[in-house]
């Protein structure tokens, strides 16, 4: 085959011959031929690869929507390289820094808060970026995600309806997460507005982690007074919370209402199932991705925001008082 029918089946396989293309797939394989991505880019062509930075990969928090993510840019041609920072901003800079040293076509990122070296990064190397996870209509950059705020006074709102006003909070840290900050000061603002004042012993805070959130709530729960409801930062917090009313033998939601915000995997399927804040992490993700790889191959460089719908999930851990 000629080197430009081989490029082309690379690059537009739609354009050749089905049996042509199969010939030169096994060539490949036969061969164990590699394209050389750095070549391709020296040439000033797209890398055709997009990296993504994420908090942590070490919980399913942001599991479903890597994958939904990864599967759209993935169905464009692109290939997904992931970093993590661990809640560290500056490491999230240096992880960026690391991924345009691999020439990638674009930066996606978890979130709106970044520091003032990413924005000035990304500004200077002009490249094109996209944050997940969070919506705000004034955002700087290109966004697909979910109306944090909302999700806490949604939270909130539900537990009050059911006329729980003894009410305890855990909450990630807030530090660098504006996903936690929009959350709690949602709740917080809905609570104030039926006058309900959350006493400091009833507030609580707990890393991604089902067993240091159950310690926390352990803490929490076993002081002499405790609250008759629990409304967690995410759905690990809450699963955590759930298990260690257990251990404390509460009756959930009898004793005690439990609600999360997410609706991760494994929410539903949990004893009582958990009532929680649908965030569509499906759709955010493949939205991301789809529009994402629209961006860099069309090279536009309009600034998109695209917010999705939540839901509040009631399930069997939220009862009335």
């Amino acid at each position: 085959m000629s080197p430009s029918t081989v490029s082309r089946t690379f690059n537009h396989p739609e354009l050749v011959n089905p049996a042509t293309r199969k010939k030169i797939t096994r060539a490949v394989e036969r061969l164990g031929y590699i394209r050389n991505r750095t070549a391709q880019v020296m040439h000033g062509r797209r890398s055709a690869t997009i990296g993504l930075i994420v908090p942590t990969i070490d919980h399913a928090i942001f599991a479903e929507v890597i994958q939904s993510f990864s599967d759209a840019v993935d169905a464009a041609g692109f290939t997904l390289l992931i970093a993590s920072h661990g809640y560290d901003l500056e490491r999230e800079h240096a992880m960026m820094r690391k991924l345009l040293e691999h020439r990638v076509d674009g930066i996606a990122l978890i979130g709106l808060e970044h520091s003032e070296a990413s924005f000035q990064l990304i500004e200077q190397q002009g490249i094109p970026a996209i944050a997940i996870w969070n919506h705000d209509e004034d955002s700087a950059m290109s966004c697909v995600g979910a109306n944090n705020i909302q999700a806490g006074r949604l939270a909130a709102e539900h537990l009050l309806e059911l006329g729980h006003r003894e009410i305890g909070l855990i909450f990630p840290s807030v530090a660098g997460n504006d996903r936690a900050a929009g959350r709690l000061n949602g709740a917080l603002a809905a609570l104030r507005k039926q006058g309900v004042n959350v006493r400091e012993t009833w507030r609580s805070e707990a890393p991604y982690s089902i067993a240091q959130a159950k310690l926390a709530a352990l803490d929490l729960l076993g002081s002499e007074t405790r609250p008759g409801a629990l409304l967690c930062g995410n759905d690990v917090i809450a699963h955590g919370a759930l298990f260690a009313a257990q251990n404390l033998g509460l009756r959930v939601p009898d004793d005690l209402s439990i609600i999360g915000i997410g609706d991760f995997k494994g929410s539903e399927d949990i004893e009582p199932g958990l009532t929680t804040i649908r965030i569509p992490a499906q759709s955010i993700g493949q939205i991301a991705g789809e529009r994402f790889a629209q961006i860099i191959t069309e090279g536009d460089e309009n600034i998109f925001r695209f917010c999705c719908d939540l839901a509040c999930v009631v399930r069997g851990t939220t009862a009335a008082v």
